[in-house]
């Protein structure tokens, strides 16, 4: 068989062009520290690379929304441990306006006080996150969640905002509300409070006390004042849990009877269709109604009432900026020194410090569960953390570089490379003219 010069030519420049390709390949994989440079290298694990690396970006998607979720829980714990001090600075007050010996320049030196807190709480209620978003207006951003109302004394509060949740996807499977809405803060308090007595009449008294109307109800004509209560004693009865109004009837002769109405005016009844409470009224006697007691001293005037809610009753007052307000327009009114504003000044100032106290609770709880909420991506993030070692292992398995073997194939495929480059020398030089 004869073999053309062009034959050898052809194959000697063949096999450098495949052994320079070899080497070539090795050269990219040292450089890039990749086995898989290219799909074709291995489409097996070129194609199971792409899946994982999937996988990590949207980890990463749910690191970068945790670190969000976060932000925004920390700014609103924050905010939330503001109002809790602010609520214990208010008590404070309270207790010392509670006092006989202040005189009403005090009083009113309290309720300016007590008006600089209520305008923090305010703002702190307003605030915003970092992207002008309000912290508990839920998703209404368009405006404050809550909004100043015109009143009598310092202007009321109306919340604007909605009552949902915002919430943000922090994994997977777990979607966290990262804000609370400023009526589950604000006018909310926590399961489980017990009950807040309000002294208080639908009807106008008689003779007007001049203490106003607050809420559409009159202040009560005669002296009463709870002094203890309301307390649970039974939670067991039939009729805990039930809100009730204590109606005072008085004779002509002075007498008072007790007794425990419904909306209506009708007697509350107990399970044998008995009034739960019916009786001649006597002062310093703690009266037991419904599994509550409550201590009463004082002489009531007819048709006074007091009102005995649970906490979390739909008619009870749950928002801490009436709670505040009620107590800096009574602290303004000028106190004339008789019972009956003593008394009415005696059980508004009760009422709302038991009201502040179940607010306090209230923001407590929700601050708790931010806090839980804050340790639970912690626990996320320490759980995706492993699950990225993971994902980088499988990827370095599936196409990083064995260093060790490449740095052998870079050398053979080198000498293979000068052993076919040599070999074409040789090749080349070979001629029968040589010879002749």
């Amino acid at each position: 068989m004869r073999i053309s010069t062009v034959t050898m030519f052809d194959q000697s420049v063949a096999s450098m062009n495949r052994q320079q390709g070899d080497f070539l390949k090795v050269s990219q994989q040292i450089a890039s520290g990749r086995r898989v440079v290219n799909p074709s290298d291995d489409p097996q694990a070129s194609s199971r690379a792409v899946g994982v690396s999937q996988a990590k970006a949207v980890t990463q998607q749910f690191a970068d929304a945790r670190i969000s979720a976060r932000n925004s829980l920390a700014q609103a714990e924050s905010v939330l441990n503001s109002t809790a001090d602010a609520i214990t600075s208010a008590k404070t007050l309270l207790v010392q306006a509670s006092s006989d010996t202040l005189s009403d320049v005090d009083r009113q030196s309290v309720a300016s006080e007590l008006r600089g807190i209520y305008e923090t709480l305010i703002g702190q209620a307003n605030a915003t996150d970092g992207n002008g978003r309000y912290l508990f207006g839920g998703y209404q951003d368009n405006a404050p969640p809550f909004a100043r109302t015109s009143g009598e004394g310092v202007s009321g509060t109306e919340y604007k905002g909605d009552t949902n949740t915002r919430e943000q996807r922090i994994d997977a499977s777990r979607l966290m509300p990262v804000a609370d809405n400023g009526k589950a803060v604000f006018q909310s308090v926590p399961s489980g409070s017990g009950y807040v007595a309000r002294a208080e009449r639908e009807t106008a008294p008689a003779e007007p006390s001049g203490l106003g109307v607050q809420g559409g109800y009159y202040a009560n004509a005669g002296s009463v004042a709870f002094t203890s209560g309301p307390n649970r004693v039974d939670a067991d009865d039939p009729a805990f849990g039930s809100s009730f109004t204590l109606q005072f009837d008085v004779d002509a002769l002075g007498d008072a009877v007790i007794r425990a109405v419904d909306a209506d005016g009708d007697y509350v009844l107990d399970a044998n269709g008995d009034p739960i409470l019916n009786q001649p009224y006597q002062p310093g006697e703690t009266i037991v109604v419904g599994g509550v007691s409550i201590t009463l001293e004082g002489t009531p005037a007819d048709g006074d009432q007091f009102q005995l809610r649970p906490a979390n009753d739909a008619d009870a007052n749950q928002d801490l900026f009436k709670s505040l307000k009620d107590a800096i327009d009574l602290l303004e009114l000028d106190q004339q020194g008789s019972p009956e504003n003593r008394a009415h000044y005696r059980n508004t100032i009760n009422s709302v410090m038991r009201e502040l106290d179940n607010s306090l609770d209230n923001v407590l709880t929700v601050r708790a569960s931010m806090g839980a909420r804050l340790n639970e991506l912690d626990v996320v993030d320490a759980v995706a953390g492993n699950r990225m070692m993971n994902y980088d292992k499988t990827l370095s398995d599936l196409v990083d570089l064995d260093y060790s073997k490449a740095i052998a194939d870079y050398s053979l495929r080198q000498v293979g490379l000068q052993a076919s480059q040599k070999a074409f020398v040789d090749v080349k030089g070979m001629s029968l003219f040589n010879y002749l």
